[in-house]
């Protein structure tokens, strides 16, 4: 019970925090975005999403319940949509009420089949799918983050190996009845949902949606965790200067480009 499963995880605090970490130490932990207008996107996950702004020394971001959204100017960058990575999903609690809004505000709106599931775009061509889940705690919260690939047993598999993805389906509960349940790898505050994609694909690396992210308490143990399973981190990993943060990047082999962090949550 994925969606599910996220309500019960958040019942204990409807606070922007991320989710607590699963058995291996791991939970979500961001999206990293590439924007044209830094201030045109931090308000569109402010003021239409509802995330709030928070820092961790000298780093701003986003955060809802479940995830941080990092933002970074960059002059051109391609839309998300085309990548492995075609969008991201949040749920909120009052979809009348979102909509009524988002229509105000005058944003890019594609409605589905369902009228408790619609998609809305953001600057830079990235879109987020939103569903409507009325007993949820918080007003707003990270759900799913949707990969296309032409090799979902492969892309399952992966991330069941390297992040302890338990493979499955995600329980839709804004679907149809009639829409097949989409195959998934349920993940501490998130679900990564493979969808069927074309045979060819491009990696998120310098797009709108650069990477994501996910939060590991030991890092440099993970690492050589994951070194041993045969993943290559592109860098030993480094801490940020004048910080706490500890951060390695490595890309899955679909072109999904990963950050891992230890520490991103600002101080208490």
């Amino acid at each position: 019970m994925r969606i599910l499963s996220l309500v019960v995880l958040c019942a204990a605090s409807a606070v922007a925090q991320l989710f607590p970490a699963n058995a291996e130490g791991i939970t979500m932990g961001h999206v990293h975005l590439n924007a044209r207008d830094v201030n045109a996107v931090k308000a569109f996950y402010t003021d239409a999403m509802g995330g709030t702004v928070v820092k961790n020394g000298t780093i701003e971001m986003v955060a809802f319940p479940g995830v941080y959204i990092l933002i970074r100017q960059a002059d051109n960058p391609e839309p998300a949509g085309g990548s492995i990575v075609d969008h991201f999903g949040f749920t909120v609690k009052d979809m009348p009420g979102s909509l009524t809004k988002w229509k105000a505000m005058g944003l890019k709106i594609d409605p589905t089949q369902n009228p408790n599931e619609v998609y809305v775009w953001g600057p830079d061509g990235v879109k987020v799918e939103v569903y409507g889940i009325p007993e949820q705690p918080s007003p707003v919260q990270m759900n799913h983050i949707h990969y296309f690939t032409p090799d979902i047993p492969g892309i399952q598999a992966w991330y069941a190996k390297m992040f302890s993805a338990t493979a499955g389906t995600r329980d839709c509960i804004a679907c149809l009845p009639n829409k097949v349940p989409i195959q998934a790898g349920d993940m501490a505050g998130v679900s990564l949902s493979y969808g069927r994609g074309a045979a060819t694909i491009v990696g998120t690396k310098g797009r709108a949606l650069d990477h994501i992210g996910f939060e590991v308490k030991n890092l440099d143990a993970y690492v050589k965790k994951l070194e041993g399973l045969g993943a290559k981190l592109e860098a030993p990993v480094r801490q940020l200067p004048n910080s706490a943060l500890k951060v390695a990047f490595l890309t899955d082999p679909w072109g999904t480009y990963i950050e891992l962090t230890e520490g991103l949550a600002p101080a208490k």
